[in-house]
């Protein structure tokens, strides 16, 4: 199954929950995709070794971040390993191709 995540937020916990359901599909063999937009693109300002930790096991396992490149110029961020570059066609074609799309948020 290809399972598509919407993270719109920048509460640790909401993150850490997203990247633990994330992990545990993509440890039960499904394609897993994370698009970061409004307050989601911060992630990386989060100061907590449990989000870290959970975003680089989500990387590790081939899960796949995307970033609204809008969000972060507004920002003024640029974009990283853990925030890639992306666009609203990008959020669709995730919509698109995947099974179940869930919004935390």
């Amino acid at each position: 199954m290809k399972i598509g995540i919407v993270l719109s937020t920048n509460e640790p916990e909401v993150i850490w929950n997203a990247f633990r359901f994330g992990n545990l599909a993509l440890k039960e063999n499904n394609e897993t995709k994370v698009f970061l937009i409004n307050r989601g693109v911060e992630i990386e300002e989060i100061n907590s070794e449990n989000i870290k930790e959970q975003i680089d096991i989500f990387i590790k396992n081939n899960g796949q971040i995307l970033a609204c490149g809008t969000c972060l110029k507004a920002r003024q961020k640029e974009e990283s390993d853990v925030c890639p570059l992306s666009n609203m066609k990008d959020l669709l074609e995730l919509v698109r191709e995947s099974d179940k799309v869930l919004t935390f948020g």
